[in-house]
């Protein structure tokens, strides 16, 4: 083929473009990626048109047009597809996917028969998708979208009850085939006879029970490829149809080294106990999906809209709209995302932070779609609805990193590609070996040797190892309110050694309180009363503490007048006809006022990360104020649970380094970073990386987003409706500290269940199938029966599934 007839053209849609240098750029930036022969791009259009040969590949064409700022819009579509039995069924869709025009990546998950789709919709939709997955030999299974859940649990249980069916038909016949062959001589049935009866009942089991591996096996042909069902189909194929001739033609088998005895038994056996193990394993995997099961059966059906002329009307949740009044009574659901207006109670939020106590809510506060209204009856404004609620971006994000694959996943792939190819190739050297130095009779011998190995060998296993374990982890994690956003995050955060905290609405509730009130007279509440009056209308931060304290004492506070903000300093107002002033030590200092008195007090308050105001009256102090944002309750037992688990903790802040050392002293971190500004929290990690570490940034996801993405792994604390952080891999829910050493935990702990399932789909693998090729025979005689290759198949996939199930035990944290 020739150079020109390798070239490929495509249009791919640039957003982000303004200007004729914007086009320069990424006609540049395309051209110098390799494998691009040339690029024009249309402003007026938005679109670059591109020519490139094999070297380039359209990943690599719109990461380059990333790469330079620019966007190339992508949509993800999820197929659910039937047919899939094993890790080369994942390959085969997955290769038939990426080839297809217009698609960036695919994923398919063996556990949940689902394919996650990147593509370009300019290039290709939904209808191409479903028909290519259809080209591979695959089905596409519909959905109800507008009740998937209930779509999903009706298909599941059809397919259990036909598994049933079949299972119970094939299992019968099969017993009657054994009471034939070890009955029938006590009742006089020649041997031609009960060989014919064993036909007539095996028939059934082939091809009724067994036409779904015949269906696999021919799709597979089709495309030159061959799966599990290959191995299952040619193996219970060569013993019946051996078998069909030994009855009906036995003239044919009768010379030396050939048997004419039948084996329907082990044909039918075998595609009974595959068939047992495909329906204990349809069980459990249906139990890894569990969690978001739960999820989904949270949602309320409907919600009562509190109308403008008072009146209460029940409407279904598709209904609501944003700007709604709702009423939830003690014992509901609420419906949607909003805020109080009207009213208070507790509600029981577990099921978006995983925190077992109910939450206190009232006027103001926000309440989450799903959760669950205890003991008032409350009014809430409609926030977010449908789709942006905070329930349903949960279930989205976890069916998405459900649906991803960690870095560990790669290897079973690479095998998975050569898998059964290299088993039919191994049946077949087995074969020829046995045929020409196997014993009497030799040709039965060699059969069942290859027949053996073929339906020993379980490409299933290995298929299940990592998506089942991956499954499970990601659910765990959302059931404890914390959101992991793909495979690969998952796997990176088993890997980490130091964990970055952000001070301020990270560390600390991000919010100053004043925590100490030092009046020398002892009249704390006059303290309280002329420094909260002066500051009433100021809008600073730590006034608007002072306020709130004096709230909480109940303290009656007084209008003040003449109010002036002195800038890096403090403020002044006239009180009842008395100056009033609150600042720094300095700034009393210079305007005469005597702070030596108490300028001990105020020393030992900034050493302890706290800020003294010093509070005068006509200009006499009347004492100190100290405010301070405040460290959660349970960073210190966070710090010490990551300590635990063998990781360095450090505390990166733009704040002073006093106060840096004071908070970090207080809840044992080892080190402080601090004075750095937004900007430069991503180079720190960066450093730390440089020296080795594997780093977890921990912050809020807004003003350290660049350090979030900066590190191996960003952790964000969310705050029950902000759940989307797109900053970061993993989103803490609830917003509790205590769920990162639970993370990271969650992390080690599935990684290791996915190394025990890949070693036991391994380890399965490559001691059997030397026993099914006879490698046991020259020295003890010991064979492996294909009946017992069959129950040893079936148990394997059950084992890996079963094995990933454990996960769902996993402890979270707690705080005491």
């Amino acid at each position: 083929m020739s150079e020109h007839q390798q070239e490929k053209r495509i249009d791919l849609p640039v957003s982000g473009m303004t200007c004729a240098s914007c086009v320069r750029r990424v006609e540049k930036g395309l051209t110098a990626t390799t494998g691009v022969m040339h690029a024009t791009v249309n402003l007026a259009t938005k679109k670059a048109t591109i020519q490139y040969n094999e070297k380039a590949s359209l990943p690599d064409l719109v990461a380059s047009i990333h790469k330079m700022g620019y966007e190339v819009h992508q949509q993800e579509s999820t197929l659910q597809i039937g047919g899939i039995s094993c890790a080369a069924c994942v390959r085969r869709i997955e290769r038939a996917i990426k080839k297809a025009p217009g698609v960036l990546e695919a994923s398919v998950n063996l556990a949940t028969e689902k394919a996650t789709i990147s593509y370009i919709e300019t290039l290709t939709n939904p209808t191409k998708l479903k028909n290519t997955v259809r080209s591979a030999g695959y089905q596409i299974i519909e959905t109800d979208e507008t009740n998937t859940k209930e779509t999903e649990k009706n298909r599941e249980a059809a397919t259990e009850t036909a598994l049933k069916k079949k299972v119970a038909v094939a299992a019968s016949l099969t017993l009657a085939i054994f009471a034939v062959m070890h009955l029938g001589p006590r009742f006089g049935l020649s041997e031609n006879l009960r060989g014919i009866l064993q036909f007539l009942l095996a028939t059934p089991v082939q091809f009724w029970a067994g036409r779904s591996f015949y269906r696999g096996a021919l799709a597979a042909a089709r495309h030159r490829t061959s799966d599990m069902n290959t191995l299952i189909a040619v193996g219970t194929s060569a013993a019946y149809f051996y078998s069909l001739v030994a009855v009906f033609f036995p003239e044919s088998l009768a010379y030396e080294g050939i048997g004419t005895a039948v084996y329907f038994d082990t044909s039918a056996a075998i595609i009974v106990l595959i068939l047992l193990g495909r329906l204990l394993e349809h069980r459990a995997k249906r139990k890894t999906s569990d969690a978001i099961r739960k999820l989904m059966g949270v949602q309320a059906k409907s919600a009562r809209i509190l109308q403008e002329d008072g009146e209460e009307h029940e409407v279904p949740l598709a209904e609501v709209v944003v700007g709604n009044r709702v009423v939830v009574k003690p014992g509901e659901k609420i419906p949607v995302d909003g805020e109080i207006i009207h009213g208070y109670s507790s509600v029981d939020e577990s099921m978006i932070t995983g925190e077992s106590l109910p939450t206190e809510k009232g006027v103001g506060d926000p309440v989450v779609g799903g959760t669950m209204n205890q003991t008032g009856r409350f009014v809430f404004i409609a926030k977010q609805v449908g789709a942006e609620m905070a329930l349903s971006q949960i279930i989205r994000m976890v069916e998405e990193a459900q649906g991803s694959k960690p870095p560990i996943a790669k290897l079973a792939d690479k095998i998975a590609a050569v898998f059964v190819p290299t088993v039919i190739g191994i049946a077949s050297v087995s074969f020829l070996i046995w045929y020409f130095i196997g014993p009497e009779p030799v040709l039965t011998h060699a059969l069942f040797t290859a027949v053996a190995i073929l339906i020993v060998a379980c490409p299933c296993a290995l298929g299940l190892a990592t998506p089942t374990s991956v499954m499970v982890g990601i659910s765990r994690g959302a059931e404890t309110g914390i959101l992991i956003k793909s495979g690969e995050a998952l796997q990176n955060a088993h890997q980490i050694t130091a964990v970055v905290f952000d001070k301020t609405g990270t560390l600390t509730h991000g919010k100053p309180v004043v925590t100490d009130l030092i009046s020398p007279s002892g009249e704390s509440k006059k303290l309280l009363f002329f420094a909260a009056s002066a500051e009433k209308n100021s809008e600073h931060p730590l006034a608007e503490a002072v306020v709130n304290q004096a709230k909480k004492e109940a303290v009656n506070l007084s209008n003040a007048t003449h109010f002036e903000a002195v800038p890096g300093k403090g403020i002044r107002a006239e009180v009842e006809g008395k100056m009033v002033l609150l600042g720094t030590a300095r700034w009393f200092q210079s305007e005469g006022i005597q702070t030596a008195a108490l300028e001990k007090d105020a020393e030992t308050l900034a050493e302890a990360g706290k800020t003294p105001l010093f509070v005068a009256v006509n200009e006499t102090v009347l004492g100190i104020i100290a405010v301070a944002d405040t460290v959660k309750e349970d960073a210190k037992a966070v710090v010490a649970s990551l300590h635990k688990i063998g990781l360095k903790v450090l505390l990166l802040t733009g704040d002073q380094q006093k106060t840096a050392q004071a908070i970090a002293k207080s809840v044992g971190i080892d080190q402080v970073i601090a004075e750095v500004l937004p900007n430069e929290k991503a180079d720190q990690v960066a450093r730390l990386q440089q020296k080795g570490h594997r780093v977890a940034m921990v912050g809020d996801g807004i003003n350290d987003a660049p350090a979030l993405a900066r590190a191996d792994v960003g952790i964000a604390i969310g705050t029950g409706t902000d759940v989307a952080l797109a900053a970061a891999d993993i989103t803490l829910v609830g917003g509790k500290l205590i769920g990162i050493p639970t993370a990271i935990r969650l992390s080690r702990a599935t990684i290791r269940n996915i190394k025990e399932n890949l070693f036991f789909a391994f380890i399965y693998n490559i001691i059997l199938i030397p026993i099914a090729a006879g490698a046991l025979y020259p020295l003890w005689g010991i064979r492996l029966s294909p009946i017992l290759g069959a129950a040893a198949m079936g148990l394997s996939s059950v084992s890996v599934v079963t094995n990933a199930l454990r996960l769902r035990s996993f402890k979270a944290d707690r705080t005491k």
